[in-house]
């Protein structure tokens, strides 16, 4: 098995007085998507911002594909080719979709091809391209988030949550684009409550409860295991 293009060794972050990562150790296997699962509350965002650079990791070590990024500011992570779609979606509001895209390139203009490709996976995105975000539903939104960070090719994708709440044809809409991503050979670590997503998408898994990985594997073994799912999760995922 090739070397993982991330690793998380026993990273702790501290937010204000709260400890949430109590040891992080997590791998995400270069060219596939890694799911990181869990209750509400155990940690998953804070792992994302913390290897994004939002937080910094009071110890520990990241490596990003085969250099330690711990103390790298955000600015350098994105360049080395980590793109970051947050819960929140971050998009700018009073900028039009253009724009918002724009903002994701970190090299210069947006690639006409890139372009074509990111508007064949988010057709509305190409219908509203001269339109304020303000203006696109919460499923336009989000799929504007996520084709920000991939307005550019990047090595890594961090996802938090991009289905929540959107309805099924658009979540089917970005699982086929996170499929293509892969099938180009990005790597993904992608947080998601639905599991039926995660089930249709990840290679592999890793379960969190109480800021540390209880759990890793393949994603197919915890998906046809109902009694791993609740002792690692507390429910049954099944009718998800």
């Amino acid at each position: 098995m090739s070397e993982p293009i991330l690793s998380l060794n026993a990273v702790h972050t501290d937010i204000a007085q709260y400890h949430i990562l109590q040891g992080v150790d997590l791998q995400v296997p270069r060219g596939q998507v890694t799911m990181l699962l869990g209750r509400n509350g155990v940690g998953k965002t804070t792992t994302l911002k913390t290897i994004m650079g939002q937080w910094r990791a009071k110890s520990g070590q990241i490596t990003y594909d085969g250099q330690e990024i711990t103390r790298m500011p955000v600015s350098a992570r994105a360049r080395a080719g980590i793109g970051f779609v947050p819960e929140d979606m971050g998009i700018f509001r009073d900028l039009t979709v253009e724009e918002n895209m724009l903002l994701g390139c970190t090299s210069g203009p947006l690639d006409p091809k890139r372009k074509e490709w990111l508007i064949g996976a988010f057709p509305a995105l190409g219908t509203f391209w001269h339109s304020e975000a303000g203006t696109l539903s919460g499923g336009q939104k989000q799929m504007l988030s996520i084709a920000r960070a991939m307005a550019e090719d990047r090595k890594l994708y961090l996802i938090d949550e991009p289905t929540k709440g959107l309805a099924p044809a658009i979540v089917s809409t970005m699982a086929g684009a996170l499929r293509e991503l892969k099938a180009q050979g990005a790597s993904i670590l992608l947080v998601e409550q639905n599991f039926s997503v995660a089930k249709a998408l990840g290679d592999t898994a890793a379960v969190m409860d109480d800021g540390r990985v209880i759990w890793t594997g393949e994603m197919a073994e915890l998906a046809t295991d109902k009694d791993l799912q609740e002792r690692l999760m507390g429910l049954s995922m099944e009718a998800h």
